[in-house]
C-alpha cells in the first residue's frame, strides 16, 4: 500500500485528536465508569475503526482492508486477554475506581507511543531480512502451545509480579503511602515524592508492551504494510479502556478464551512459515489469503465464545445444585 507522508501525519493527527476529544469528554473528570457509558464509547470506537476500514476499501482496494480488519480483530482479541492481567495490576494496587479509568487511559497512552517503536522496528526487519518470517512463526506456534499449557493449568490464584523496571522506581524514588487524586508527583514535607498513580500507569503501560511480543508478529502475519499494522493497532488499543469496564465482569465467563487465542497464534505462526518458505523459493508452500485468514481468526472467537459462555452456564448451574444440596441438610437439622 503506497502511503504518503502527508497521509502517514493526517492519520497520526486524527488519532491524536480522538484520544484528545476521548479524554476531555470521558475521562478528564475522575469518576465510576457505567456500563452505559462504557458501551456507548466502545460503540464508538468500533465504529471508526470500521469507518477506516471502509475508507482504506475506497482509497486502496478491498485487499489493503481486509488486512486491517483481520489485523484489528485479532489485535482485540488479543487485548481481551489482556484485561485478565489489567484486573490484577489495578487489585495489585488497590486502584479506587474513580481513577481506574484515568490509569487506563494513560496506561494505553504509553503502551500506543512504545508499540510504535517495535512496529518500526519490526518493519526494518521484515524489509531487509525475510528470514525473520521463520523466527516470528516459530515463536507465535511456541506462544500458541504455551497458552494451552496455561489454560490447562487452570491456575486460579494468579497474582501480579512488578516487573524490573517497576522494582527499580519503587527502590529508588520515594513514594506516598497513598493516592492523591490523580496526581502524579507531589511535594511533602519538602520532599518530592511519587505516588501509586504513577506506578500503576507504567505497570499498565509496560505490561502491555509485554503483551506486543507476540500480538506484533501476529499482526506482522497477516500484513507487512506499517501502515496497516499502526493503525490496526491504535484502533484496538484506543477502546481497551471502555473495554474493561463494560465486559470486565464477563471475562471470568470466557474460560475456553486462551484455548481459541492459542489456536489463532498457531495458525498465524504456520501461515508465516509458510510464507517465508515461498519467499525462500519453496513451490510446495502455499500462501494463505487474507479472505481465509479473516474467516478463520472470526469462526474460532465466535466458537470460543458460544463454549465458554455454554461451559460457564453450566458450571453456575451445578453451583446452584450444589448449594442446595448443602443446604437441604441444614434446615433438617433446624
Amino acid at each position: 500500500m503506497d502511503v504518503s507522508v502527508t497521509m502517514w501525519a493526517t492519520t497520526i493527527g486524527v488519532l491524536i485528536a480522538l484520544v484528545v476529544a476521548d479524554f476531555f469528554i470521558g475521562g478528564r473528570k475522575p469518576h465510576e465508569v457505567s456500563i452505559k457509558e462504557a458501551g456507548i464509547w466502545t460503540a464508538v470506537w468500533v465504529v471508526l475503526a470500521l469507518l477506516f476500514g471502509g475508507f482504506l476499501w475506497w482509497h486502496s482496494g478491498g485487499q489493503p482492508a481486509g488486512e486491517f480488519f483481520a489485523g484489528y480483530i485479532t489485535e482485540k482479541s488479543l487485548s481481551v486477554d489482556n484485561l485478565f492481567v489489567f484486573i490484577l495490576i489495578m487489585g495489585k494496587f488497590a486502584v479506587p475506581r474513580i481513577y481506574q479509568q484515568r490509569v487506563l487511559m494513560f496506561g494505553v497512552i504509553i503502551a500506543l507511543v512504545l508499540r510504535a517503536a517495535f512496529i518500526a522496528g519490526g518493519a526494518a526487519l521484515v524489509t531487509q531480512f525475510s528470514w525473520v518470517f521463520f523466527v516470528f512463526g516459530a515463536f507465535l506456534i511456541w506462544t500458541a502451545w504455551k497458552l494451552i499449557k496455561e489454560a490447562r493449568a487452570e491456575e486460579e490464584d494468579e497474582e501480579f509480579e512488578e516487573n524490573r523496571l517497576l522494582k527499580s522506581i519503587t527502590r529508588r524514588f520515594p513514594s506516598t503511602d497513598g493516592y492523591r487524586g490523580t496526581k502524579l508527583l507531589v511535594r511533602e514535607h519538602g520532599r518530592r515524592l511519587i505516588t501509586p498513580m504513577l506506578i500503576v500507569m507504567l505497570a499498565i503501560g509496560t505490561t502491555d508492551v509485554l503483551f506486543a511480543l507476540d500480538s506484533i508478529p501476529a499482526i506482522f502475519g497477516l500484513t507487512q504494510d506499517p501502515y496497516i499494522v499502526f493503525t490496526a493497532n491504535a484502533f484496538a488499543l484506543m477502546g481497551l479502556r471502555q473495554l474493561y469496564f463494560l465486559i470486565g465482569g464477563l471475562l471470568k465467563k470466557l474460560v475456553h478464551l486462551s484455548y481459541g487465542l492459542s489456536v489463532i497464534l498457531g495458525f498465524i505462526g504456520v501461515k508465516l512459515v509458510l510464507h517465508a518458505a515461498h519467499e525462500a523459493g519453496a513451490t510446495w508452500a502455499p500462501e494463505i489469503g487474507i479472505p481465509f485468514s479473516l474467516g478463520f481468526i472470526v469462526v474460532v472467537l465466535a466458537v470460543t465464545t458460544f463454549t465458554s459462555l455454554r461451559a460457564s452456564k453450566k458450571a453456575e448451574s451445578a453451583e446452584r445444585a450444589e448449594q442446595a444440596d448443602q443446604a437441604e441438610p441444614a434446615k433438617l437439622d433446624a
